[in-house]
């Protein structure tokens, strides 16, 4: 894999998804250090001229007022310390990850007037797995300052480190990876951590997540279809020309080339459950979500969000609110609100596959009858994860209160908008594993039934790891196995496109 090249544009979601969980290594660009320069000279010549500058030499917070005196570096140190206030449970890896590249992504910019040493040694850490470990509580989304300090102690060799799947002092992991800690000029503390970063890394993997959970969804939307010898023409792209709804032609294209045939079966029906034939409708208002959150999240790894922020060009250091992402916020409030709905969905056709028989499919898609529970127990399990994603759905934005004296009286609670809607994908995926399982065996149990090319790829990647249920047996464990593969990458029928909603870019 070639690296990823930091230039101040163009970094993806999915770029991000590679550096975090692939150990893709970035390089910087031929441009940046010198952008870097440029800014870092603009930032001091104005605090030579006595120019108040955030940060640098006033005080933070509702200490704005408060002149910093003596050793501006030394002040730089005081403030990490000081702000190292982040508790709980750490961030796995792959987040920290995450939040390295978003955050030399947006330094790439060339708008914090961070020193270039300091930018050189944060990808190298990168480079080397040199992880900070980072708590993950204490942003309420106006920048993840708090939880950023703990990047910006490891570079300086102060608190505690992630290397080689161990966790030890900081100093001593730069040291066995043969980097060595840096010294901080003005503003440079500041300028890696008054950023949302955490917010930003973690939001590309969730929306890479959403894609490949989609692509997911289609495939069991798709083979529920045949299973339930559901009416097609529900799929003719001229209904969806008569309302073009966001993302719904795309929705409907995909879910038609799943069903691609020479001839196809005659349906039982003449309309089927809202669940199914407003498939294109739900899945579409979920693609046109996705858009928006990988939209905001690519917005904010190729800008400048700092405060203050150095205009290099114009030689001007000015105060911002560019840390504040409230869109970012919204976008994946919304993502997780259009889950639930599609989570909703396919819930609604599990349990109308697995019920008491419709369109000629034995009650509880047992092959045995009588005293056989089939699949209705999984029912049970499906309507409890499905309250949790209702529970998970519900909004946090708005949940703020005045901190800091007053000064910071707004938040958006990005980084909990954000973790909560990745936590609604990680159940969506189990639901999900639920169609599938009960798809394949409607479609097993329909005599004479035969797929279309994509389906049966479909089913037959869902029959190696769950065979054709004959007799009741422990389903929980079918569905802990073809849960892994869906989410640990292994299901590849190679079937839908996963650039739906790079269309939508």
């Amino acid at each position: 894999m070639s690296a990823l090249v930091l230039t101040g544009t163009g970094v993806s979601t999915s770029d991000v998804a590679t550096v975090a969980r692939e150990a893709r290594k970035v390089e910087i660009g031929p441009d940046v250090i010198g952008r870097l320069e440029k800014a870092r000279k603009v930032l001091d010549q104005a605090a030579a001229s006595g120019q108040q500058i955030y940060g640098l030499n006033t005080g933070l917070g509702a200490n704005l007022g408060t002149t910093v005196e003596g050793d501006a570096s030394a002040f730089q140190r005081q403030l990490l310390e000081g702000r190292s206030a982040a508790v709980g449970e750490v961030l796995p890896v792959e987040a920290v990850r995450a939040t390295m590249v978003a955050r030399a992504a947006m330094l790439s910019t060339g708008g914090s007037g961070l020193s270039p040493a300091v930018f050189v040694a944060l990808v190298d850490a990168l480079n080397a797995g040199v992880h900070p470990v980072m708590p993950s509580l204490g942003s309420i989304g106006a920048g993840d300052l708090v939880l950023m300090t703990a990047l910006a102690r490891l570079l300086i060799g102060e608190g505690e480190a992630d290397y080689q799947g161990r966790r030890m002092p900081a100093a001593k992991a730069l040291m066995m990876a043969r980097l060595a800690p840096i010294g901080l000029a003005p503003k440079d503390g500041l300028s890696l951590i008054n950023a949302s970063a955490v917010s930003v890394g973690s939001g590309a993997l969730a929306v890479t997540d959403a894609l490949s959970a989609l692509a997911q969804q289609q495939h069991a939307g798709a083979l529920t279809m045949e299973g339930f010898g559901a009416n097609r023409t529900i799929l003719d792209p001229r209904l969806h020309m008569a309302r073009p709804a966001a993302g719904q032609a795309e929705a409907a294209k995909a879910l038609h080339d799943l069903l691609a045939r020479e001839e196809a079966p005659a349906p039982t029906t003449i309309q089927d459950p809202l669940s199914i034939r407003c498939m294109p409708s739900i899945h579409g208002a979920l693609i046109e979500a996705i858009g928006q959150a990988k939209r905001a999240v690519e917005i904010e790894l190729n800008a400048a969000a700092d405060n203050p922020l150095v205009l290099g060009d114009d030689e001007l250091v000015l105060s911002t609110g560019n840390f504040h992402t409230a869109a970012l916020s919204l976008a994946f409030e919304t993502l997780g609100l259009a889950i639930a709905q599609c989570a909703a969905a396919s819930v609604a056709r599990f349990i109308q596959l697995t019920g008491s028989g419709r369109n000629g499919l034995p009650k509880y898609l047992s092959p045995v009858g009588g005293a056989s529970a089939g699949f209705v127990p999984l029912q049970k399990t499906a309507t409890s994860i499905l309250a949790s994603i209702r529970h998970k759905a519900n909004p946090v934005m708005l949940d703020f209160l005045p901190v800091s004296e007053g000064v910071e009286d707004h938040a958006t609670q990005t980084p909990l908008a954000v973790s909560k809607c990745a936590g609604i994908i990680a159940l969506w995926r189990r639901l999900i594993t639920f169609e599938l399982m009960a798809a394949a065996q409607a479609v097993d149990l329909r005599d004479g039934l035969v797929l279309a090319p994509r389906t049966e790829a479909v089913h037959a990647a869902i029959r190696t790891l769950v065979p054709f249920l004959k007799e009741d047996r422990p389903l929980g464990i079918d569905a802990e196995a073809l849960h892994a593969a869906l989410a640990g990458g292994h299901w590849q029928p190679g079937l839908l496109p996963a650039d739906l909603v790079e269309e939508q870019a």
